[in-house]
């Protein structure tokens, strides 16, 4: 509702170009993730939202199609974008697996005029393109630096990438590294993937764990990796022996707060990078201008905030 409100004000003093004010027609914005996950189902209940929100206000049906590729797999990605392409949507709402990867079909996209947003990463090197989301490299070195205050600046870490070739992971990671190389006792011995897989995650964190009988701590770089991480944690016994600092806000990921397997988690805040995704969107489709970069900020999740 607060959400609705904030909008509809944005509105009342905003430019509306001249042939949106015209026209009537239905708009239609598809919504590509990196994978199917629970994050990105909070991301597009927060799209859905603004949908919703934009129809009401403005009177002209919005929707929003959510398209997941079901492996966090490239190659899959870019057929769904290109099939997402051939059917002229309105414009394009993407979180991207691989920077250079994506590229050729993004710039399909600009050869269609189909309108991009970027969710959740960064875009391309010379393509511009709004981008939606936190700063990940404070989001991973907030929950860096937690970690080396929860084991008093010495011991044995481990850092769970997610899939090392989205930007948003790898800088979380880089990070997160040079935070722990500020502490001559802390030494980064292991770096788990996940590619976006709890599961995975899981079954890497329990490895590195056996392979490190010693491990101090945990960060991730992603939604999925600190969830496997506690539950590997908890399987193994070494809930208050070994300490996470996760990230995000998966149900999962704050149940193991509130059973103390995890300290806090990082939060970047899902529902507001769908939401404003789709008001960037939407501005581009009635010919707005969009800034460059659209900050939705950071949480830290703690026992006491929940």
């Amino acid at each position: 509702m607060k959400s609705a409100l904030f909008l509809t004000a944005l509105l009342a003093g905003a430019p509306v170009a001249a042939h949106a004010a015209d026209s009537n027609a239905p708009l239609r914005f598809v919504l590509i993730p990196k994978v199917v996950h629970p994050w990105f189902d909070k991301v597009n209940s927060g799209a859905q939202e603004a949908a919703v929100s934009l129809s009401k206000i403005t009177g002209r049906q919005i929707s929003v199609e959510y398209r997941a590729p079901q492996a966090a797999d490239v190659s899959s990605q870019n057929d769904i974008i290109e099939r997402a392409i051939s059917t002229h949507p309105d414009g394009l709402i993407l979180d991207l697996l691989d920077e250079k990867g994506n590229r050729a079909t993004m710039e399909e996209a600009v050869d269609e005029k189909v309108p991009m947003t970027i969710f959740d990463s960064v875009a391309p090197e010379g393509m511009n393109i709004t981008a939606v989301g936190a700063d990940f490299c404070q989001q991973g070195t907030m929950a860096a630096e937690r970690l080396a205050k929860l084991i008093n600046n010495k011991g044995e870490v481990a850092i769970m990438m997610g899939v090392p070739t989205a930007p948003n992971h790898a800088i979380r990671a880089k990070c997160e590294q040079a935070v722990f190389a500020k502490y001559k006792d802390i030494k980064v011995v292991a770096i788990g993937i996940d590619n976006d897989s709890i599961e995975t995650g899981q079954k890497q964190a329990s490895a590195i764990m056996q392979a490190h009988p010693n491990l101090a701590g945990w960060v991730a770089c992603d939604a999925a990796g600190p969830v496997g991480i506690g539950q590997a944690i908890r399987e193994s016994g070494k809930t208050g022996k070994v300490q996470e600092v996760g990230l995000d806000n998966l149900n999962d990921m704050i149940q193991l707060i509130k059973e103390g397997v995890a300290e806090s988690s990082a939060s970047s805040r899902p529902e507001m990078q769908g939401y404003w995704s789709v008001i960037s969107a939407w501005q581009q489709a009635i010919g707005q201008k969009t800034p460059k970069y659209i900050d939705t900020g950071i949480d830290l999740i703690t026992k006491q905030t929940l």
